[in-house]
């Protein structure tokens, strides 16, 4: 049985994508999809190769920035293998939508001994603070074009149901947990106890974050760099290259609300773009070859560092892994 949900969890987000990509084509004539190819090919490679590498810069600084929500935990990990552990957490989103977080605390776990618990409180810490940031682009997207994102709006409520209907079970469980443990004091439990406990001290280590200047400088920087890395590709296409950033912050953000719907974003990531671009008299063949386009400059990079990261990691840390090995 558990087999088959770990099937269906990889399935079913693959089938809704190929199902966007069989949508998107499927909408388009054999006209559109040669001028689709012909817009990919021609593009300016300039700005296809710019994206990524500002991609690149973003995830540096989530590595980077991670060491202040560990410190106050008592943990110094290295910024080569947090690097690696990030690299490797997003090529595994690429499989399994969302199982990047639990890959990446595993990673941590294995080669600086930081327990699996704490170092996925402090990546939950950090989602959330994606999400307020997101949020604040979804408000000021509704403020300035409120009537094409309401348009997405049942896509947006789903997502933000599906939040609130997390967090409220989670609430609950979580209350039906406490009175349970404090009625209970087996062994099991307390490693129960212990988990939460590690789990919740990780979730809160941003508020014993000592150089708050600094995470919130790379904070900024992470997001302005998501913006940039998203931005210079209009430049690649001379039919969206007249569009201004206040156009383009709703494609934006409708791209961040759709890319965990399935692998990696792929199919929804760039039809849901496309939309988006419509709105502002781009034609539907260009603005997918510009969903594409930024789409798979993004995938390939996070294909090529998240492959490395899995060969460098353990000949990066053979010294601990033989001292490990010498002491078991």
């Amino acid at each position: 049985m558990k087999l088959i949900i770990k099937i269906f969890k990889i399935l079913i987000p693959l089938l809704i994508g190929f199902f966007f990509i069989y949508l998107s084509f499927k909408s388009t004539t054999e006209q559109d999809r040669e001028n689709i190819l012909m817009s990919i090919k021609n593009a300016d490679y300039r700005y296809v190769l710019l994206s990524p590498f500002l991609g690149f810069l973003s995830h540096l600084s989530r590595a980077y920035r991670w060491k202040y929500l560990l410190s106050p935990l008592g943990y110094k990990p290295t910024f080569l293998n947090s690097t690696l552990s990030v690299f490797i957490a997003y090529i595994a989103n690429l499989g399994i939508p969302r199982s990047g977080e639990i890959i990446r605390a595993t990673v941590m776990n294995s080669y600086e001994k930081i327990p699996f618990e704490k170092g996925f409180g402090t990546i939950i810490a950090e989602r959330i603070i994606d999400l307020i940031i997101l949020t604040c682009f979804l408000f000021i997207a509704l403020i300035i074009h409120f009537d094409l994102v309401i348009s997405f709006l049942p896509m947006e409520k789903f997502e933000l149901n599906n939040i609130s209907l997390s967090i409220f079970l989670i609430a609950i469980l979580a209350f039906i947990w406490i009175l349970i443990l404090k009625k209970l004091n087996y062994a099991i439990v307390k490693k129960i106890k212990l988990f939460f406990s590690g789990l919740w001290e990780g979730i809160i280590s941003l508020k014993k974050i000592e150089n708050k200047s600094s995470f919130i400088f790379h904070t900024f920087f992470i997001w302005i760099m998501y913006v940039a890395m998203f931005y210079v590709i209009k430049w690649s296409l001379p039919e969206t290259e007249s569009l201004s950033l206040i156009e383009l912050i709703p494609a934006f953000v409708i791209g961040g609300l759709t890319i965990s719907a399935t692998n990696g974003g792929i199919g929804i990531y760039p039809y849901s773009i496309s939309l988006a671009l419509f709105a502002f008299g781009i034609s539907y063949d260009s603005g997918l070859a510009f969903g594409w386009i930024i789409w798979t400059a993004q995938t390939a990079m996070i294909v090529f560092c998240g492959g490395l990261s899995f060969f460098i990691l353990p000949l990066v840390n053979k010294e601990k892994i033989k001292f490990r090995s010498l002491n078991e």
